[in-house]
């Protein structure tokens, strides 16, 4: 199974720890997720269904840029999922 890590900042609406998921790619791991939490949904994406600019994905350690939703995951896959900080 896929382990999913949420930021801090969104602890109000997922769990603590680690989310078990199901998903050979990152949109299938997320909406096996959202199927329990969907409250993490509107934090996560946007109203058509595309990474919101403030979230940075990681996989395996790696930064997904382009492409996120698709990016392929394997069964043992970590996937971290950040809201991006910026200011000044």
């Amino acid at each position: 199974m896929v382990q999913v890590h949420f930021t801090s900042h969104l602890r109000h609406v997922v769990p603590t720890g680690a989310i078990e998921a199901r998903g050979g790619n990152v949109a299938e791991a997320l909406c096996d997720v959202f199927a329990r939490y969907p409250a993490a949904r509107g934090y996560v994406l946007d109203d058509q269904d595309r990474i919101r600019l403030h979230i940075a994905v990681f996989v395996d350690g790696i930064h997904v840029r382009s492409g996120v939703l698709a990016h392929p995951l394997n069964s043992d896959s970590e996937l971290y999922v950040m809201q991006a900080l910026s200011g000044g």
